[in-house]
């Protein structure tokens, strides 16, 4: 998803909060740099450590504009049940997955 990021901006610029400082072109291409950077440390068996701690970062950063994300569809009325059921997944999902992560950077191997 990384580099998607990059190749096409606009459905990521579209779900950062608009409170937050700075432009959505600066949230969205540091978010996709940070995703392949991640990928890349977690695909290697020597920097999956670091890689776990950069994912769990990550999904920490991100949580708000999915967050955001869910709320402005919910909060049209017009969010279709695919919408609906896959927020109501995408977001506690979060969870496990950063669990996940941190337990990549906390292995004591």
């Amino acid at each position: 998803m990384g580099i998607m990021h990059f190749a096409k901006p606009e459905p990521f610029e579209s779900i950062i909060p608009p409170q937050l400082p700075g432009s959505a072109r600066f949230y969205n291409f540091t978010s996709g740099a940070w995703e392949v950077v991640t990928g890349g440390l977690l695909a290697n068996p020597s920097t999956r450590k670091l890689g776990g701690l950069s994912a769990f970062a990550l999904l920490a950063a991100v949580w708000p504009a999915n967050f955001y994300q869910a709320y402005k569809d919910l909060s049209s009325g017009k969010a279709s049940t695919g919408k609906k059921i896959y927020h109501a997944v995408r977001l506690p999902l979060q969870i496990p997955v950063m669990r996940y992560a941190w337990s990549l950077y906390a292995d004591k191997n």
